[in-house]
This record gives structure tokens, sequence and C-alpha cells, in this order.
């Protein structure tokens, strides 16, 4: 027997579609950003812009301990979000335990759809889901984030680089490496974006839909449409 009309059953067909173009715009949008910003810069990609002028600077620098300092404090924001995803992920694990006392609740919410508790089970599994993959994404970049410090702490003394050439190399690579870290902590802030569109299928796979659809908007703004963009292109000319 095959099992595929089985799994299929298991949610209506608006309900599938809905995930599909879930996961379809959340891979797709990454994908388009990331090409996008080639042709036109985008809020990641000035940021990293300025971080490998930054790493330039430092390389220049006897005295480094501002460096550190604003290390550290990049490398506060993907630990407070880690920590934070922790608990969000818990709670939603509790919740798991009380399946029907929860869906009993959701129902008696206005305009939140009536469904069995299987169902129920599926988006808070999606949910957890959601966040299990930011968690890794936060911590990689924080674990990131100390390579760069790392670089930082290790990067030779002015007076010894033998060429300009030299110099530019290590601050390319210490620059990258601050910017993958930045890259990586983004990837799990839009997955918190993309959390607040997947609590909307508990009231419709329409809403769903169009909370999907929203969200991505939203991001396209923010990363190549937002004032801060400007602010710093105008500054990098």
């Amino acid at each position: 027997m095959n099992p595929l009309p089985v799994i299929f059953q298991v949610l209506p067909a608006a309900d599938w579609v809905a995930l599909a173009v879930f996961f379809g715009a959340w891979v797709a949008y990454a994908t388009f950003a990331r090409r996008r910003s080639t042709v036109r810069p985008s809020l990641l990609a000035l940021t990293n812009r300025e971080r490998m002028r930054w790493m330039l600077q430092t390389a220049g620098r006897d005295n480094r301990v501002v460096d550190g300092v604003v290390v550290q404090n990049l490398s506060t924001g993907p630990s407070f979000f880690a920590s934070t995803t922790i608990l969000i992920i818990g709670g939603l694990l509790a919740v798991l335990s009380t399946t029907e006392q929860a869906s009993a609740i959701v129902r008696e919410i206005p305009f939140a759809a009536r469904t069995s508790v299987l169902v129920f089970d599926l988006k808070i599994v999606l949910l957890a889901a959601i966040f299990v993959y930011a968690f890794f994404r936060f911590t990689w970049s924080l674990r990131q984030y100390t390579f760069g410090a790392l670089l930082v702490a290790a990067a030779p003394a002015p007076e010894t680089y033998t060429s300009e050439a030299a110099r530019m190399t290590f601050a390319s690579r210490a620059g990258r490496v601050m910017g993958l870290a930045a890259e990586t902590f983004n990837d799990g802030l839009r997955a918190y974006y993309m959390s607040f569109a997947a609590v909307a299928w508990f009231f419709s796979p329409w809403a769903f839909m169009a909370g999907t659809a929203g969200v991505v908007w939203i991001l396209y703004r923010r990363e190549f449409h937002s004032e801060v963009l400007a602010v710093l292109a105008e500054q990098g000319d």
C-alpha cells in the first residue's frame, strides 16, 4: 500500500499548499536576497563593507582594546537570542504535552480554525522546528564572533606587515569572518520573522499564506529600502 495518500490525508489540501508557499517563499527570498545584494546593495552587504573597513583600521592600530569590546558587544545579540530561543522551544514542547487543553483554548479564539489535536500538534511542531533552526544559526553566529575575536587578538603589529597587500589580506580575512557571523545571525532573525507567519496558521491556511507574503514583504523593505540603508549608502560614498 502506498503510504503517500495516507500522509496527504492528515491535512486538507489548502494546508499543504500553505506549507509549500511558506517554505518556498522562505527559501526563495533567502536566495533572492543573496543574489540581489550583488546588484543592489542590501543592509547586510553595506554593513559587511563597513566591517572590512573596520578590520583594515584594526590592522593599523597597536592598541586593539576598543576592537575587542566591539566584538564582544556584537556577540551579545546572538547570545541573547540563543538563550531566548531555548526558552521558546521549551515552552512549545510543554504545549505538546498538554495539546488537548491548548487546542481547546485556541478554539476559543475568534476566527481560529477548528482542527483536530493531531493537526494542532503539527502546527506546534512547525513552530518548534523553526526555533530549533534559529537556535543553531544563533549559536553558530556566536562561535563565528569568537573566531573573529581570535583574529583581532592575533593580528600582527602594524610595523610587521611586509606590504600594504599583506595588511589588506588580513583585513579581508577578518572582515569576512565578521561578515559570516553577521549573515548567520541574520538567518536566525529571519527565522523569527517567519515564525510570526507560522502563527497565522492557527487561524487558517489562507491567513498563513497572507502572513508569509506580509513577512517576506517586510523583510524585503527593511533589507533593500529602509532609511538606515540609505544612510549607510551615503556614508559609504
